[in-house]
């Protein structure tokens, strides 16, 4: 079946088959967010992105083969409240942004900065440091050798605009520079969009958009 990327808090995955990557797609908890499981076709290696909520079904979607590393986002607490399980019955090592690791209660194994690798088998990810949502957002991007750039943006981009920076103009200013600048600066139209929370997009939907997103302040 075609993937969507629309999911929701009580269904299935949605899954993405990529050549060298599957990236599964789960909404979990009641604020509704996503968590993405990308497993690494050549390796069977896995790697979580964002334990939000909901250990059982996460640990479900995992299955048997258990995930290498867990990825959050950011620091915000909808992103991590089953981080904690989910390392206990994995063992998986940790990554978060820098800046964003002293706010998550299960420690930072790895705590990540712009342009570090994050490898899952033999597929790697690049993290781009995002500020303004919290100051240490990270997305991820897999710029897949066989077709378009995949980015995970936690809750810094979404279909219709950037993150929530809380009516801060310098906060919003920032995030919205660092999205422009490291994510529609540096890749092409074509890239797909997993967010934290709703449907997927493309930065060519997003792109028009861009002068609108500074004109309205949010």
């Amino acid at each position: 079946m075609t993937y969507s990327g629309a999911v929701k808090v009580g269904g299935g995955a949605d899954v993405h088959e990529l050549q060298d990557l599957m990236i599964s797609k789960v909404a979990v908890g009641p604020m509704d967010n996503n968590a993405y499981l990308l497993r690494c076709r050549a390796t069977g290696e896995q790697l979580l992105i964002d334990a939000a909520n909901d250990s059982g079904t996460l640990l479900t979607l995992i299955g048997g083969d258990g995930i290498a590393s867990v990825v959050t986002t950011h620091q915000h607490g909808d992103h991590w409240q089953a981080l904690a399980a989910v390392v206990a019955a994995t063992g998986a090592r940790t990554y978060a942004g820098r800046e964003d690791a002293p706010g998550i209660p299960v420690p930072t194994d790895v705590p990540l900065v712009d342009g570090d690798t994050v490898r899952v088998g033999q597929v790697s990810l690049t993290a781009r440091h995002l500020v303004g949502h919290t100051p240490g957002s990270i997305a991820l991007v897999y710029d897949d050798p066989h077709g378009h750039p995949h980015v995970f943006t936690g809750d810094c981009l979404f279909p219709g605009g950037i993150g929530n920076t809380h009516s801060d103009p310098q906060a919003f200013a920032r995030l919205l520079h660092d999205v422009e600048t490291k994510i529609f600066g540096a890749l092409p139209d074509e890239s797909w969009v997993y967010p934290g929370h709703g449907n997927d997009t493309t930065l060519g939907a997003e792109r028009p958009h861009l002068q609108e997103w500074r004109q309205r302040g949010w």
